[in-house]
């Protein structure tokens, strides 16, 4: 007897298949509220293509099931597609209940959600006294907190993350089994029992204590040090910064000529907004960009207020500022009434560090201290930056919050060839091209620099291994010295794949063609 009827009160059965940017946000969980709400039967999984969900119910619940998938789908998450097609059960009656299955990986073409800013909830829960989770600097649920920075193959799961290494205790447990739990089924759900765990310390590995910094933790000892003067290496979520009071000119030109940053403005961290607006013109548009889940750098116009360190941006009329994005970030500048320089931590051009080893070794001769700790970051993600241009914003650098979200492309795209495009030497990002999408990496840097030449390549089997890409055609720049051209040749010969080498201005025109929707076959401009 088939489960397929018509027939009022008795269950329909289907397989709906939803993409797009659906794991590692609350997805499932999402799905399992939604079915228990409209008697829904059956299971919902990850695997390689997204979300799978076998479901039976009377015809009219699984159709408003369907309709409140997309309705009521979790802030971080994107559909690109809902497909559905007809389950046929051959035993006698339907599943009873609804679960979440076990993922299943044997392929991979679903997208990875990036990095997300802490929450409002979370937050709550980090500032209350009397919440377990008080002052708890790795706080985080399934509507924000680290997703690509941790992550090393998917599915999106605990196992397949820097996570892996620190069991859960029962509370955490609990809420991560419960389905009417904020944490059902949070992959890097954690707390002071049982999560990482952040230390102050000294850069050159000499004991200190801590009890003449504060009376709280290590956290708020670090906030001391910076009010004091000092500059400190601090990991956050994507790699190391260096941490600075953004009001003391003798601190931050320290840090200018220890950096070999002899021009470039250095980017900013405040509290709230209230700070911010005391140096700059914020509109309502860079606002909700800098409260947005993303929580990029924004460049801001200067106004006539108060005055920063003259060697925090010389000669400039704009800065970059962004607001705490994790945890941690809120803990540190929680009774820091003005900005902080937070830059990357290397040397100029050199990538971030990663490494609690290589931060000490590259960054020991800029900074004293170093607050660290014990979660590992997998890949390295940059601030992202962006600018609020005529009402629209431009994504000056695509890093944290935005890699590696797909870009929909023009009509035409969904049937064209799988193209891996190396990048340029300069500012290089690489991008795969499939299935009607543009994936560009995280912001890597100048490839002359060996280490970031050594990030490149991490990254390129990054990708090609989280998205199971296998290009069918190479392009590369046409300049014969890049070395993106150069590493573009040699797989095109090991995999035998033809290679297009583009004139970058032409690749420049084609990519505004691409942001303003000219289809693939839309003929000339002219």
């Amino acid at each position: 007897m088939s489960n397929e009827t018509d027939a009022k009160g008795v269950s329909t059965g289907r397989r709906i298949r939803v993409r797009g940017t659906v794991q590692g946000v609350g997805f499932r969980p999402n799905i399992y509220r939604l079915a228990n709400q409209f008697g829904v039967e059956g299971h919902v999984l990850n695997d390689g293509e997204g979300v799978l969900i076998e479901a039976w119910a009377e015809d009219s619940a699984l159709t408003a099931f369907v309709n409140a998938i997309s309705e009521q789908k979790p802030p971080l998450s994107h559909i690109t597609s809902i497909e559905q097609t007809k389950l046929f059960d051959h035993s006698s009656t339907a599943p009873k209940g609804f679960r979440i299955a076990q993922s299943q990986s044997e392929y991979v073409h679903t997208n990875i959600s990036p990095d997300a800013a802490t929450c409002i909830d979370c937050l709550e829960e980090v500032r209350d006294p009397f919440n377990r989770r008080f002052r708890y600097p790795f706080t985080n649920c399934t509507n924000c907190g680290p997703r690509l920075s941790i992550i090393k193959t998917i599915p999106y799961d605990r196992p397949f993350t820097s996570m892996a290494m620190f069991a859960m205790c029962q509370d955490c447990l609990n809420e991560y089994n419960d389905e009417g739990d904020r944490r059902f089924h949070a992959q890097a759900n954690a707390c002071h029992a049982c999560g990482p765990k952040a230390r102050l310390e000294r850069m050159d590995g000499r004991v200190f204590s801590i009890e003449s910094l504060t009376q709280l933790d290590d956290i708020d000892a670090c906030m001391t040090l910076i009010k004091q003067g000092e500059i400190v290496a601090i990991k956050g979520i994507g790699g190391y910064h260096l941490a600075a009071d953004a009001t003391n000119e003798q601190t931050v030109d320290r840090l200018r000529q220890a950096k070999k940053r002899h021009h470039k403005p250095f980017a900013m961290m405040a509290r709230d907004l209230e700070v911010i607006r005391r140096y700059c013109h914020v509109t309502d548009s860079e606002t909700a960009l800098l409260r947005s889940w993303q929580a990029p750098i924004v460049l801001l116009d200067l106004n006539d207020g108060d005055k920063l360190a003259a060697s925090v941006a010389p000669n400039q009329r704009s800065l970059g500022f962004m607001l705490p994005y994790t945890a941690l970030h809120h803990l540190l500048l929680i009774r820091m009434d003005r900005p902080i320089v937070l830059t990357s931590g290397n040397l100029s051009d050199e990538p971030q560090c990663i490494g609690d080893a290589d931060a000490r070794e590259r960054l020991g001769q800029l900074a004293d201290y170093v607050l660290l700790h014990d979660r590992g970051i997998v890949n390295r993600l940059d601030d992202s930056v962006v600018r609020v241009i005529g009402r629209e914003t431009q994504i000056l650098r695509r890093a944290r919050g935005y890699a590696p979200e797909p870009i929909e492309l023009p009509e035409g795209f969904e049937k064209a060839d799988r193209i891996l495009a190396m990048g340029g030497q300069l500012k290089n990002s690489f991008c795969l091209v499939a299935g009607g999408k543009a994936i560009a990496c995280q912001h890597i840097g100048d490839l002359e620099e060996a280490r970031a030449y050594s990030d490149y390549e991490h990254n390129l089997a990054l990708y090609k291994n989280l998205f199971a890409f296998h290009a069918e055609n190479i392009v590369t720049d046409l300049h014969p010295d890049y070395l993106s051209t150069k590493l573009g040749r040699r797989l095109s010969a090991q995999l035998n794949l033809p290679i297009h080498e583009v004139q970058h201005h032409h690749a420049h025109i084609a990519s505004v063609m691409a942001e303003n929707g000219w289809p693939l076959q839309g003929g000339s401009l002219l």
